[in-house]
């Protein structure tokens, strides 16, 4: 499921995960993200990155925005409040879809899930909660359709790494699954049971490795978390924070709200421009979802060393500034300096070799194709 810098919070005052005192007995470091206090990280930044790799790591994402919307004519409704086509989304499968404004611009990216024939869920970021509320409820009007904000009954956890499907299959407390282990397929659902609760296990995750993400109500959170984590114990399972996840899902070249997606981006320039279905009749953006000649487009950098573009760092050709760093590190997986960066087009085609601007000093960097990296399948 997608994630989020913080841009926007749903309360003023910080709100804390129900695994919250699970972190804290964990030694967790926290940071405010959108208004919730949540793990950063719990030992290394490394370590969870390099975990999650070659094993697996358990996430807290419990901040982020579950919604359902249920009615003769959601799925309709669907196709018109979102860019993609989710009446033809099977059920038990899962689309990854953009919330647009009327002027083309992202609202939020979202997984949308289809529950039964006229129930979905919806999993929006963190800090967009309100804006996508807002937004859904607004395009409801025409429909025979309901929309209501679940956000605060569910706790979510996502276990990610090529262990994830083995520590689940072995957390024996996880029962009565609807597809077994070997038949879940990815962008993919399966119901369970876990304690007296209902559990929802999506094949879905934004670290570019196999995984799934546990929707569970609150009250079962931290027996699930306490579960699974002896469980993966032995399977090299460790707890991840934020940290790494943001450093997981730019290697695999995933956007973030608030860096490559915008109220002021089309989503055809940061490269989302299959998620759009132009030849529905209609849906809100429709008229204007074309980007701008011109406009920015967005690439994948790599450079050689150690020093690592970063946030709002300028990307130069020549003596001319022609894009800024949306997203840069230097990748723990790959050794070496990555960034995505919003350009101009005509120095967007792969092997252009570039510069970035890092302090004062400029580094080398090659427009390369995206992600940077992709798992072993």
């Amino acid at each position: 499921m997608p994630d989020q810098d913080q841009t926007t919070t749903h309360a003023d005052a910080a709100r804390h995960s129900p695994l919250h005192a699970v972190h804290e007995s964990l030694g967790a470091s926290f940071t405010d993200f959108a208004g919730w206090q949540m793990p950063v990280r719990y030992t290394s930044d490394l370590a969870e990155h390099k975990a999650v790799r070659e094993a697996a790591g358990i996430f807290d994402i419990s901040h982020m925005a579950e919604f359902t919307v249920t009615g003769a004519s959601a799925g309709e409704f669907l196709d018109f409040a979102l860019a993609g086509r989710l009446s033809a989304v099977a059920v038990g499968r899962a689309k990854y879809s953009l919330l647009l404004t009327e002027s083309g611009g992202v609202i939020d990216d979202v997984i949308v899930y289809r529950l039964k024939n006229s129930e979905y869920l919806i999993i929006s970021n963190a800090g967009n909660r309100d804006a996508v509320s807002a937004a859904l409820s607004a395009r409801t009007s025409r429909f025979d359709v309901s929309v209501s904000d679940v956000s605060d009954d569910y706790a979510l956890i996502a276990v990610q790494g090529p262990q994830a499907e083995a520590i689940l299959a072995g957390t024996r407390e996880i029962r009565e699954l609807s597809v077994p282990w070997d038949e879940q397929k990815y962008f993919a659902w399966a119901a369970a049971r876990f304690g007296s609760s209902a559990l929802l296990l999506a094949r879905t995750g934004y670290t570019g490795e196999d995984g799934f993400e546990l929707l569970v109500k609150t009250n079962e959170a931290a027996a699930l978390w306490s579960a699974v984590s002896a469980t993966g114990e032995s399977l090299g399972l460790v707890p991840a924070g934020l940290a790494a996840r943001d450093s997981l899902r730019l290697e695999a070249g995933m956007p973030l709200y608030g860096h490559e997606l915008s109220r002021e981006l089309k989503p055809a320039q940061a490269g989302l421009g299959r998620v759009v279905v132009a030849a529905k009749e209609a849906f809100v953006g429709k008229d204007a979802v074309e980007p701008d000649e011109g406009a920015h487009v967005l690439v994948g950098l790599v450079s050689d060393g150690r020093r690592a573009g970063r946030t709002g760092y300028p990307v130069l050709s020549g003596d001319s500034e022609v894009g800024a760093v949306t997203s840069g590190i230097l990748s723990p997986t790959l050794g070496h300096p990555i960034a995505l960066a919003l350009v101009a087009p005509d120095v967007a085609e792969t092997g252009t070799e570039l510069d970035i601007e890092v302090r004062g000093k400029r580094i080398a960097a090659t427009v390369t194709t995206l992600p940077f990296y992709s798992r072993k399948k």
